[in-house]
């Protein structure tokens, strides 16, 4: 029979998934007064930062699923944050309106204290040790 507990000590996908619940809820509830979600203040990041890729490029680059993706895109033309742009290829690109860029104007700094309590409860753990290890988990699971 498989130790159970064992896995439930070691698996770094139950931990990751368990983290990152535990991480979207306190960066959500920062971002909550504007209506924004993570996944959104994410992708407007991207886009805002001048990312002009494809959908499909951006999901990759995002981690996210397409269709989650498109979702959100969904929500955020409604809101009137950001619009398609024609370019090369087949694939649609967006970016930021007036509005988008206010909003991650005013997103930034809700994010920013979020960011800070998570940091000021590492005590500790150093942050920066932290961000390598998840960098060093995404690219072991990234497919070859």
């Amino acid at each position: 029979m498989t130790d159970l507990e064992a896995i439930g000590k070691t698996c770094f996908a139950l931990h990751a998934r368990m983290t990152a619940r535990l991480l979207s809820r306190t960066y959500e509830a920062a971002l909550r007064p504007l209506g924004l979600k993570l996944p959104q203040f994410g992708i407007l990041g991207a886009i805002g930062h001048g990312t002009t890729a494809s959908e499909t490029v951006l999901a990759d680059r995002l981690g996210l699923e397409r269709t989650t993706l498109v979702r959100n895109l969904k929500v955020l033309a409604e809101n009137g944050w950001i619009e398609p742009v024609t370019g090369d290829g087949r694939g649609l690109r967006h970016r930021l309106t007036p509005a988008g860029q206010a909003i991650l104007e005013a997103a930034i700094p809700l994010w920013q204290n979020a960011q800070d309590q998570l940091e000021a409860k590492l005590k500790d753990t150093d942050a920066e040790e932290a961000h390598r290890a998840m960098r060093a988990l995404r690219r072991a699971a990234y497919p070859s």
